[in-house]
């Protein structure tokens, strides 16, 4: 039996550029070295979308159960059997229909220990919504399946790691919704993931201020010096190694961003527009904070190129490594937590 990890693939909405980063990333056999890939979805999408890219020498390896996937092949679960019709570039309730069928069934199987990560192709936050799917995004759907406390948005590459404080929200909301409680939260989830899923043994976290100039000393917002620097405050009070607030335009234009392991935003596009153009799509979203591993590419559904072979798999295989790597290092850490030498070591360095 392999001992390669399992990764579980959802396929997003069948109307954009999901299975064309699938199959592209696949299509490379030496990538089935690393792991064992169970893609979530149905051959004749599958199928349709491989035609449309006038791919010939790739196929799916068809298998019921994880159990019997092949170690060699790239699997594919069929989560449903009737005929449906694919219309690239649109924006349709068949495609938020199946992208749902499809990641409800890889999180079964992920829940279930069948997997060992998932890694989620896009889908389309509005189109997908419905009765089991009343969520923002993957992110709150993960956390509700597996019952989690907070979570983080945390988006990584080899160069630059940051997390959003407020996610997928109105900006007239993010000022409302930000707390020094909020704040502490998020800092101590991105502590936390920096030793266990990266093994930075004492991250050096900035904090990005949430008004321009992080506020001026009031003069352009209060928020920064009685939320944010409070919260700074009280997160290093509790050992997490953290400084700022740092207005955040000269933060990253003067690349202080090498300097840190990871910096915290506090909302979407202040962490996520310089993250993109660092990471010069090679960026993954990770969702910190789960018992279980996920992943997903930073880009969307890619309507406007959707079925014209021009998508880049980059970021989705990017985001496959990154699921296994983040599983190695968790399962080695719980093997030395059960090593009674280190236990007692720890214990011996708390006294």
């Amino acid at each position: 039996m392999s001992d390669k990890l399992k990764i579980g693939i959802s396929i997003g909405d069948v109307n954009g550029i999901g299975l064309e980063v699938i199959i592209k990333t696949l299509l490379d056999n030496r990538i089935l070295e690393y792991f064992t890939p169970i893609v979530y979805g149905n051959t004749k999408v599958a199928s349709f979308h491989r035609k449309a890219l006038g791919i010939n020498d790739f196929s799916f390896n068809v298998i019921h159960d994880p159990e019997q996937a092949h170690g060699k092949r790239p699997n594919i679960i069929n989560c449903w059997q009737e005929e449906v019709k694919i219309s690239l570039g649109e924006e349709n309730e068949i495609g938020g229909k199946y992208a749902f069928l499809s990641l409800k069934h890889a999180v079964d199987d992920l829940l279930a220990g069948k997997v060992d990560a998932l890694v989620t192709a896009p889908i389309n936050k509005h189109n997908i919504q419905q009765d089991e799917f009343d969520f923002p995004g993957h992110t709150e759907y993960l956390q509700s399946r597996t019952a989690s406390g907070d979570v983080l948005m945390f988006m990584i590459s080899d160069n630059l790691r940051v997390g959003v404080v407020t996610g997928h929200i109105p900006v007239k909301d993010i000022a409302p919704k930000l707390s020094i409680e909020t704040i502490v939260s998020k800092l101590a989830l991105m502590d936390a993931s920096l030793k266990q899923d990266f093994w930075i043994q004492k991250p050096k976290i900035a904090v990005l201020g949430l008004n321009p100039h992080a506020g001026d000393k009031g003069l352009i917002g209060l928020e920064d010096e009685t939320i944010v620097t409070p919260a700074i405050e009280q997160a290093r009070a509790a050992g997490i190694f953290c400084f700022g607030p740092y207005p955040a335009d000269g933060f990253f234009a003067s690349d202080t961003y090498t300097k840190f392991d990871a910096v915290l935003a506090m909302y979407h596009d202040q962490g996520l527009i310089p993250f993109k153009h660092i990471a010069s799509r090679s960026g993954v979203n990770y969702t910190a904070g789960l018992p279980v591993v996920r992943t997903s590419p930073d880009h969307g559904t890619g309507y406007d190129i959707a079925g014209k072979n021009v998508a880049t798999e980059t970021s989705f295989r990017e985001a496959i490594f990154a699921a296994i790597h983040i599983v190695e290092r968790r399962r080695e850490q719980e093997a030395l937590m059960s090593n009674p030498l280190v236990t007692r070591r720890l214990a011996r360095d708390r006294d």
